[in-house]
């Protein structure tokens, strides 16, 4: 029987917790009496510099359920990082670690399947939801052509899948070998390779709390994942600095010529149109360069991604 770890994410949590801890345990027992983990298989909560009671939680019912563990990060290092912390510190104590987010929003009855997927000979399982009715139109529309742009762009990714998937040890041996700073775990598991499934769900509403994923995250995390899987933004813009000198050329010879035969008339409106769209776009290229040199920096420095200030792992 593998020594499963469940690996949660906290970040200010302490509404839902309780109920997460409660699921969550009775869930890891019911695996356990049924031969499918062993009992050595533990929860490790990763707090992610929370600000409210949440870590204070996580040590209370460490104390009082075995199957209880945590890890305190120094300060808020953001989702990926605390669980890249959580996957890193299981890996010295199980065969295989299943992340899932505290909000239960993760269907967290199919963790059998996952198992039964790693006891089969895979080292990576996805969740993918199979449906998105619990989505707004606006999200559910946004979230499918973010992945097909992905895709377009190159990037080798799993369509409706976000956290929610187990990796065996050599996996996340493997993980420990991705050294970069900015991190896109759903970019960079598939790049692992091993033999890999996938396990589908439907995704619950949110428990309690509120989520931790305004607008304004998930289109820092979207850029995120562009900027740091493909460099096609940049051919993008050098095929689009050519188009836009051929068409200059041809407007200086159309202008030319319309000069040459006296056919030229004063166009105040088509020049200012034309100032500003160039500048509009030398910006916008700017801009998309400058995004790429400023993870090239946060690169170099070679700075730890989190800092753990304290551990609990009951044996």
């Amino acid at each position: 029987m593998p020594v499963v770890y469940l690996v949660v994410p906290c970040y200010n949590e302490e509404e839902v917790l309780p109920e997460t801890v409660k699921r969550l345990t009775a869930k890891l027992s019911s695996m356990i009496s049924d031969g499918k983990a062993s009992e050595e298989s533990r929860m490790l909560f990763v707090d992610d510099g929370s600000r409210d009671r949440t870590w204070e939680l996580i040590e209370q019912f460490s104390a009082e359920n075995t199957y209880v563990g945590g890890i305190k990060l120094s300060h808020n290092r953001g989702h990926q990082n605390a669980l890249l912390a959580g996957l890193m510190s299981a890996k010295e104590h199980c065969d295989c670690a299943i992340s899932l987010d505290a909000d239960l929003q993760d269907d967290i009855e199919v963790l059998d399947q996952f198992v039964e997927k790693y006891t089969e000979g895979c080292e990576v399982v996805y969740g993918v939801r199979s449906s998105r009715k619990t989505d707004t139109a606006f999200k559910r529309n946004t979230a499918r052509s973010y992945y097909k742009l992905m895709k377009t762009l190159g990037v080798e990714i799993v369509y409706d899948h976000a956290d929610y998937r187990l990796m065996g040890s050599k996996a996340l041996e493997a993980l420990s070998e991705y050294k970069e700073v900015n991190l896109f775990l759903r970019g960079i598991v598939p790049l692992i390779g091993f033999r890999s499934d996938y396990v589908y769900y439907e995704r619950h509403e949110r428990f309690a709390g509120e989520s931790k994923y305004p607008l304004r995250k998930m289109l820092k995390f979207a850029l995120d994942g562009v900027t740091s899987f493909s460099v096609k933004p940049l051919r993008i813009i050098a095929n689009l600095g050519i188009t836009i000198c051929l068409l200059s050329i041809i407007g200086l010879i159309y202008g030319l010529v319309s000069f040459i035969i006296g056919s030229s008339v004063a166009g105040w409106t088509s020049l200012i149109c034309s100032v500003w769209f160039l500048g509009g776009l030398q910006m916008l290229c700017i801009g998309i360069v400058g995004v790429y040199v400023g993870k090239i920096y946060s690169e170099t420095k070679h700075r730890p991604r989190y800092t753990v200030e304290k551990t609990i792992i009951n044996d």
